[in-house]
């Protein structure tokens, strides 16, 4: 009779130690999944930073790329300088670059003179220089980042081929971290 008390009491003991480690263990696997929920929103938000200090750079680079850079205006070279003459020719070949810049949308805006008051005008072959919006990608809503450029193309002025500038914004979008 004594020998199955002890091992009752020895059983319950057992039992109890390991119900204890069970619960142990499941507190731990909580808090690490509190911890990890944790570091994972912090990867995405670190994630979304970098694509938004991406697209920053990318846009000061942008008016620099070959395929929109006006070169010489006045004999100099400008920085910040886009040529709509090939803005125009690149937007009908879009289809090409549409992964080359791996953005979600791109578009320039002239901002003075302005040529038609408080009113956007889509860019076409059959409108331009009369427009003040040309947009060369526009996949999706995206998060945006501008930076203001000349727009300079080139016009016939007293019989001579001139550059003519204007003040615009170039704007480009890059998707968020889901």
């Amino acid at each position: 009779m004594v020998k199955t008390r002890k091992f009752k009491r020895g059983q319950m003991k057992i039992q109890q130690m390991s119900f204890m480690l069970i619960a142990v263990f499941l507190f731990f696997a909580l808090v690490g999944m509190i911890v990890l929920s944790f570091m994972l929103g912090n990867i995405r938000e670190s994630a979304t930073t970098l694509k938004e200090q991406n697209a920053k750079l990318l846009v000061s680079r942008m008016a620099s790329s070959p395929e929109l850079w006006c070169g010489e205006v006045y004999e100099r070279e400008k920085t910040d300088c886009i040529d709509l003459d090939k803005v125009m020719a690149l937007k009908s070949n879009i289809r090409e670059y549409s992964e080359f810049w791996k953005i979600s949308s791109l578009e320039i805006q002239k901002i003075y003179p302005k040529a038609i008051p408080d009113k956007i005008t889509e860019c076409t072959v059959a409108n331009y220089p009369n427009c003040n919006m040309i947009t060369l990608i526009n996949k999706k809503d995206s998060y945006d980042v501008s930076n203001y450029v000349a727009l300079c193309r080139k016009e016939v002025y007293n019989n001579k081929i001139v550059n003519k500038c204007e003040l615009g914004k170039i704007t480009v979008g890059y998707e968020g971290v889901e």
